[in-house]
């Protein structure tokens, strides 16, 4: 790497998040000809010292092999070295654009449980990345925790290998990760996890008798998950679903993915916004009508579950379904002003502690004495702004930084404004995080509940400007709408 690129790396606070791949590809990547027998392979993968090596044809990218599939797939089948290697090599392999950074790598690899992946430019390969080039840049532990849910054949033992997201959390915190990477990278795992469950319950039942998708909700679908999450989620069933041939398969399939995120520590969902409850299990048309009605009847309840279910996110199974859904109430949101504007007054019940004075103002009474509340009165507040940003733009963003950004491009809200909610959120959901390390660390359950001692009179100030910035824009669009 130049000096440049080190001395981002070396930034605990920005290093993964903003080192370029372009720093990480040194050597050019090592292939074969598509025709090469295994024994070719793995002589040349043994001559050159990699893990891994490329086959093409032509000069183009067919397929990749590794020194795990030589394990897996020759060693333990006892295959013949002289049978091709493409019989054993992962054919059309995911790939990255040496334009993304290591952060993007790892969130990829993480994802799907990968240790190698090609990188492009312009159609061509021209480098190898591997999971031990992330090694000593924090989170890449994210990639082994991945590939051992992966290896997991029971709920029981993904329970086991999951308790370790929460340690993970901890480790990024000691290296400085942002709140915005960590959220990226645990909430990764969650998806890699549930996709997993799906994978056991499709063991169990059978394949699916129709397309479905399983789609993520709430923080999940933000991708701002905690070591502190309850699940959201729903499915949307393609609309050839009968319910008489249906749904015993898809209520036992919800059940078991919930139940398995249940004890993997993703506790069920208070007001029972899950798969595995009827409401949320749904042929696409249905879930296309009960939207429109959110919207033309903006009555408590459907704001409330608007809070959650615009924010969706494909996990696993048809995307197309979401796709659809989405194509559907996106514009029907944004051109319905009566609906915004009592969606504006929902996401005001949420505010900042502060009174009337503008200082902070902890809770005065009952077990919460002394404390604030970190995500109702600090996170929330801002992830409601973000989210009627998006709405009322038409907006496919579902990430609160991403709607932010988007929002500030098409004026929905001032460079500045979007800027200063970054900071502001980045800032909170810093200190929830690092409360949460603290207290799962004295062997407490984590809580999103702050008490002011615990923080310096610094981060006092740096807490009641990042209000007050809230505070601001919520008065802006208040008077908006």
């Amino acid at each position: 790497m130049n000096r440049a690129s080190d001395l981002v790396a070396s930034d605990p606070n920005t290093g993964i998040v903003t080192t370029p791949l372009r720093s990480l590809t040194g050597r050019e990547p090592i292939s074969i000809d598509l025709n090469a027998s295994i024994r070719e392979a793995a002589s040349l993968m043994r001559e050159q010292r990699i893990s891994s090596v490329l086959l093409t044809e032509d000069g183009r990218l067919r397929a990749i092999l590794t020194d795990r599939d030589l394990r897996d797939r020759v060693v333990a089948e006892g295959r013949n070295v002289d049978t091709p290697a493409l019989d054993i090599a992962t054919e059309s392999p995911l790939t990255i654009d040496i334009q993304k950074t290591a952060f993007d790598a790892l969130l990829l690899m993480a994802r799907h449980g990968i240790h190698h992946l090609p990188v492009m430019e312009n159609k061509r390969v021209v480098g190898m990345l591997s999971s031990n080039d992330l090694t000593g840049r924090h989170s890449s532990s994210a990639v082994f925790l991945a590939a051992q849910i992966n290896d997991q054949t029971s709920r029981e033992g993904l329970a086991i290998v999951s308790a370790r997201i929460r340690e993970l959390q901890g480790s990024l915190a000691a290296a400085g990760a942002s709140a915005h990477a960590t959220g990226q990278v645990i909430t990764a795992l969650t998806d890699v996890l549930t996709r997993k469950l799906l994978s056991l319950a499709h063991l169990k039942l059978g394949p699916a008798p129709i397309p479905y998708a399983w789609v993520a909700a709430g923080s999940q679908a933000r991708m701002e998950q905690t070591a502190k999450s309850d699940q959201d989620n729903c499915m949307i069933l393609d609309d050839a679903y009968d319910p008489a041939r249906h749904e015993a398969y898809f209520r036992q399939l919800a059940r078991f993915v919930c139940a398995g995120l249940d004890a993997c520590g993703y506790v069920y969902c208070p007001g029972e916004m899950m798969a595995q409850t009827d409401t949320w299990r749904q042929p696409l048309a249905i879930w296309k009508q009960s939207l429109r009605n959110w919207i033309e009847e903006p009555e408590p309840m459907a704001l409330m579950l608007t809070c959650v279910f615009f924010d969706l996110r494909f996990v696993d199974g048809e995307a197309s379904l979401v796709d659809a859904l989405r194509a559907d109430f996106l514009p029907r949101a944004g051109k319905n002003r009566f609906f915004l504007a009592h969606l504006v007054g929902n996401a005001l019940k949420h505010r900042p502690a502060l009174n009337l004075f503008g200082h902070l103002a902890p809770a005065r009474s009952g077990q919460t004495k002394g404390k604030i509340d970190l995500k109702h009165q600090g996170t929330v507040p801002i992830i409601d702004l973000a989210r009627i940003y998006a709405l009322s733009a038409g907006l496919e963003a579902v990430n609160t930084w991403d709607r932010l950004d988007s929002a500030a491009a098409s004026a929905e809200v001032s460079e500045q404004g979007a800027r200063d909610l970054r900071d502001a959120l980045e800032f909170l959901a810093t200190l929830r995080i690092r409360h949460q390390v603290k207290m799962v660390e004295a062997g407490l359950p984590a809580d999103n509940l702050l008490a002011l001692r615990e923080i310096s009179n610094f981060e006092r100030t740096q807490l009641r400007n990042a209000f007050a910035v809230v505070q601001t824009l919520q008065n802006v669009l208040k008077q908006r709408y």
